[in-house]
């Protein structure tokens, strides 16, 4: 029927993929060892990081979309995204599919405020601060959640490898310092910060350094898929055996 969910035991999540080369290490959502489940990627060319990231490109829309129904046709359970700033396309492409679709780990900003009450604010880690528009936040219902914002696109490793593509070998050690060394900054520019979310998936390898030197809850795209596939598998509860 319309809309019927392809979830159960061994149902997969289609990725809406950017057009990158760079190493995706353990930890991304593009890393199959990431997760214990299946996890299909679409790659949608021509979707560098410049058009969707730098310009919000809307002429990507149409593909995008096209990529989401081919993962749909395939039997995905549920798809989401390698990009947080796909949240701008989250209505169309919901709207293009019968299965679940999340677009960007932005989604997650009004519960997890709810979440850490009145009064604090939820750190956003970004790829690039400027490139984030109040259109981004309205996209997915955020627009009045109290923010502070630090970006990564003035950090060389990130941005010659992963914003501007320049080469596709990643040094993992160097990434992961301009991460934290970003990540301390907001915690110091903004104290109080009662959780963090990482807007960008290519930071994901690195949340539990962060969570260490924050000492907050993290959520990215990881943690959402990992919930949206377990609302999909659901089990009777004292079966646990039962496969």
């Amino acid at each position: 029927m319309p809309g019927r969910s392809a979830g159960g035991p061994g149902a997969a999540i289609g990725v809406l993929c950017l057009d990158t080369s760079f190493t995706k290490i353990e930890g991304h959502i593009r890393n199959q060892a990431t997760f214990d489940f299946p996890v299909w990627y679409q790659v949608v060319p021509g979707a560098t990081a410049e058009r969707v990231v730098g310009q919000a490109d809307p002429s990507l829309l149409t593909p995008f979309i096209r990529a989401a129904q081919e993962l749909q046709a395939r039997g995905a359970a549920a798809i989401t995204s390698a990009c947080g700033f796909l949240a701008l396309f989250q209505q169309q492409l919901a709207d293009a599919v019968t299965i679940p679709l999340y677009s960007s780990s932005l989604i997650q900003l009004p519960m997890v405020h709810r979440m850490v009450g009145s009064g604090r604010k939820v750190g956003l880690l970004v790829a690039s601060e400027r490139s984030l528009t109040r259109r981004h936040l309205e996209a997915v219902g955020a627009e009045s959640v109290p923010v502070c914002i630090a970006g990564m696109a003035e950090q060389p490793e990130f941005r010659e490898v992963i914003l501007e593509g320049r080469r596709a070998s990643l040094d993992a050690g160097r990434l992961e310092r301009e991460v934290l060394n970003v990540a301390e900054r907001l915690a110091r520019n903004s104290p109080g910060v009662g959780a963090l979310v990482i807007e960008c998936t290519d930071l994901v390898p690195f949340a539990h350094a962060i969570q260490e030197r924050l000492e907050v809850p993290v959520f990215d795209i990881v943690t959402l898929t990992e919930m949206v596939y377990r609302s999909l598998t659901r089990r009777p509860y004292g079966r646990a055996s039962e496969a």
